[in-house]
């Protein structure tokens, strides 16, 4: 039997941290932080809701990231 997969650790980052940043800036932060993959939307954006161990999400209005999770 194969043995259960571990996923990476993800970066111990604070996703509040972001909010308030401009999108470029958040971005170049998260990935000197180690985020693997980023992904910005807009408010109200229909997602899918799958988790992604080492994702970041920004929900983004007027270039400023208004909103962020990980997964």
């Amino acid at each position: 039997m194969a043995s259960i997969p571990t996923p990476s650790a993800q970066p111990a980052d604070e996703p509040d941290a972001y909010v308030g940043l401009d999108e470029t800036e958040a971005g170049r932060l998260a990935e000197s932080r180690g985020w693997t993959t980023r992904r910005s939307v807009p408010p109200g954006s229909v997602i899918t809701l799958e988790y992604v161990a080492g994702r970041i999400n920004f929900e983004v209005a007027d270039g400023t990231v208004t909103r962020c999770w990980v997964g």
